[in-house]
């Protein structure tokens, strides 16, 4: 019983009341100075933004394949898609040499020695492959052959 008669509001409400009844000058500016950070804090939390946690995205997948498609269909489409990367590489090196046979051309009109600037660039080009090769043994072991390799001993076969 003493908790609650000790921490009773009355008593605190009724001294302050008796003491601002008072004629004092000063009274209503001390109200608002004492009011002004009860104010402050509450407009802060009042203000104050929180966002909840997205919802997780709804997955779509898209198929273009049939589903029901069987292992020969799907060999097929997987030759004819190499058949269409084999053309469309070897469009790409026709286009590269031409292009190195125009600068080949613009070299040799500005007076510059291009015999000794395309093997330059052919010993480099050499090097990178040379880098690469290095790379994939590095990466699988030494034992590893690469789809070249393997194209190869297929054609000799």
């Amino acid at each position: 019983m003493a908790f609650i008669s000790r921490f009773n509001p009355k008593a605190g409400v009724a001294d302050f009341w008796s003491e601002f009844r008072k004629p004092n000058p000063y009274r209503w500016p001390m109200l608002a100075v004492s009011v002004l950070p009860i104010i402050t804090i509450i407009g802060w939390a009042a203000s104050e933004s929180v966002y909840k946690t997205p919802e997780s995205p709804q997955i779509t997948y898209i198929t273009t394949f049939d589903p029901d498609r069987t292992d020969a269909q799907i060999a097929a489409s997987n030759a004819e898609n190499q058949k269409m990367k084999d053309l469309r590489e070897a469009e790409e090196t026709r286009l590269a040499e031409q292009k190195r046979e125009m600068y080949k051309t613009l070299g040799a009109a500005s007076g510059f020695d291009v015999d000794k600037m395309e093997a330059d660039a052919e010993a480099e080009r050499a090097a990178e492959e040379a880098a690469k090769q290095q790379r994939l043994e590095n990466a699988f072991g030494s034992s590893a052959e690469t789809s070249e390799d393997a194209a190869q001993q297929g054609s000799q076969q």
